[in-house]
């Protein structure tokens, strides 16, 4: 049934101002549509990304958007020129290589927001 819907990412931020500059300067998304006040939607590849306003942003303890990437190395270095610090997790088979996460072939490495929203880039 909604196997062939697109879906859409919701971030809750607190301050629409700051989330704007991090996800627009330092992630690059390009912002679409919205309510300045409220939200502010993004495009990010084909997909999209509401990030609204609300009183429990951050306190989701899991990731809440992960971006698959060609090179997650190249990937880090880009962002961690551009302010962003890496979060470093023990996890069952994975072992940690500087900010990058790897373990079964899979190469991730987890980041947060203004608001403490966890995010990840991982190889496609």
């Amino acid at each position: 049934m909604l196997g062939r819907t697109d879906a859409i990412a919701n971030v809750a931020v607190k301050d629409l101002a700051a989330a704007r500059t991090f996800y627009q300067r330092t992630l690059g998304l390009t912002p679409v549509d919205g309510q300045e006040s409220e939200v502010i939607v993004f495009t990010s590849g084909q997909t999209r990304l509401f990030v609204y306003r609300s009183e429990y942003a951050g306190t989701n303890k899991a990731t809440t958007v992960s971006w698959v990437v060609d090179d997650v190395g190249k990937t880090v270095a880009e962002l961690a020129q551009k302010g962003v610090v890496f979060e470093h997790y023990d996890m069952p088979g994975l072992t940690r290589h500087g900010d990058v996460h790897t373990g079964g072939g899979m190469q991730v490495a987890w980041f947060k927001d203004p608001d403490g929203n966890i995010l990840s880039v991982v190889n496609g």
